[in-house]
């Protein structure tokens, strides 16, 4: 779909809904881990928590590259350059597939010892590493994934998405019960099996993407129709706002790891009830994520189109459409939190627990909205470095909070998640003030 200048609601909704439903799915992947584990023990939920957050470290360094990457195509999708996107699709797709291996080879040497100095419990650093080691041979697809949904995303082409991710889920609960509970012949493994059926699933998922470009997408238009010879040059000039947008989401992701290690230390019951937590927020973030990323998507394409002038505008419609959709399922989830929590627990205990943390979680959302959607149409307009320099401002006032409250003070695990509140509100701050500012008109990628 092209953008042409126009920013209906519709328009928006178009590119948002098929990113929502392949979010909504692959966020089920998590809930079916939770979910599963949280039927085995409790250590292994808590293990959970420094496990997958631990991967998403890692995978956010190629996840980030591809961010910058689907900026860079939806710039080249507005300017009518079309065979241009798919230069950088396999340029993109040939550095991530080394970045993989490095990153595979690293973890494995030493993950162990890592773990070891952050986790204090024994029970949970031995699963959460069993999970790391084996969920990682599964990053070489996901890194692949992750292009194959930069190409879709930037040239608007979302509905895809929705295909990709049902197949994906779909794999990911067959796998995780069939391995974590020992079906149809196979040993019970639990966290390990919930590793090794998230890896499979992430399998899945890429050969639909293969096979549904093979047969849908108009391989010769967009230059897909032969692998393209690698261009140091081509990736040379990607770097600029690849390289920001790899580190602005890794280190990102490493605070949010730093916060449940301080956790950790509150005790396992603290750990539980923050994946618990993080779990539920997920169901929100998604929401969310979805906006922001047809907000990056089609400011990006907008520039591209000359139409810098409509860029705000755009922002507030979808500003409007994420706060109406977002405020809802907030309301609802604070009226409702033990039915929500039950989802991923049977615990009594645990339930109740969870509650408090739960309502505090929601209310930052009504700061994380502005904050993303102001964030990402930051990345969209090319602004990666900008981009990064804002969320350092953001993300050093989020761990100064953390030090204290957790860290020094170790204060009631739901106190501890108002850290969402200070983050969200500095990033909303920061990139409301650079948009407003119009230093990122006439910015060239």
């Amino acid at each position: 779909m092209a953008v042409t200048g126009t920013y209906s609601y519709r328009n928006i909704w178009r590119v948002a809904y098929p990113i929502l439903i392949s979010l909504v799915m692959e966020q089920m992947i998590g809930l079916t881990d939770t979910a599963f584990l949280g039927r085995v023990g409790e250590v292994e939920l808590g293990a959970s928590a420094i496990a997958i957050v631990y991967y998403m470290v890692l995978f956010m360094i190629g996840f980030g590259f591809s961010l910058g990457a689907q900026i860079i195509i939806g710039r080249r999708n507005g300017e009518g350059r079309f065979r241009e996107t798919g230069k950088v699709f396999w340029n993109g797709l040939y550095f991530v597939l080394g970045l993989s291996a490095v990153i595979i080879l690293l973890s494995e040497l030493f993950s162990p010892y890592l773990m070891k100095l952050m986790v204090s419990s024994s029970a949970i650093y031995a699963a959460a590493l069993s999970y790391v080691r084996w969920r990682l041979p599964g990053m070489v697809f996901a890194f692949i994934t992750a292009m194959f949904r930069a190409f879709y995303v930037g040239t608007t082409q979302t509905r895809t998405l929705t295909l990709n991710s049902i197949v994906m889920v779909l794999s990911n609960i067959l796998f995780n019960y069939i391995l974590i509970f020992g079906k149809l012949g196979c040993p019970a493994l639990g966290i390990t099996g919930a590793a090794i059926g998230s890896s499979l699933a992430e399998l899945v998922s890429l050969i639909f993407f293969i096979v549904y470009t093979r047969i849908r997408c108009d391989r010769q238009k967009y230059g897909l129709d032969k692998a393209a010879v690698f261009d140091s040059g081509e990736l040379k000039g990607m770097m600029p706002v690849c390289t920001w947008t790899m580190i602005q989401n890794t280190i990102s992701i490493s605070t949010w790891f730093i916060f449940f290690l301080y956790i950790e230390h509150l005790g396992e019951r603290a750990l539980a009830v923050s994946n618990i937590t993080r779990s539920v927020s997920g169901l929100i973030w998604v929401v969310l994520q979805a906006f922001s990323a047809t907000c990056s998507t089609l400011v990006s394409n907008i520039i591209g189109e000359g139409h810098q002038e409509k860029v705000m505008s755009l922002v507030k419609r979808i500003m409007k459409l994420s706060y109406g959709i977002v405020s809802i399922m907030v309301l609802i989830f604070c009226m409702f939190p033990q039915f929500i929590a039950r989802i991923y627990t049977d615990m009594p205990d645990l339930i109740s627990a969870s509650v408090p943390a739960v309502i505090v979680m929601c209310t930052s959302y009504f700061l994380n909205v502005g904050g993303q959607v102001f964030f990402q149409a930051v990345s969209g307009t090319g602004s990666t470095k900008t981009a990064f320099k804002l969320e350092m401002i953001a993300l050093a006032v989020y761990m100064i909070y953390c030090t204290v409250i957790i860290g020094i003070m170790k204060l009631d695990v739901a106190v501890c998640w108002t850290a969402e509140h200070v983050y969200a509100g500095m990033l909303l701050l920061c990139s409301w003030w650079y948009m407003r500012s119009g230093r990122w008109k006439n910015r060239r990628i």
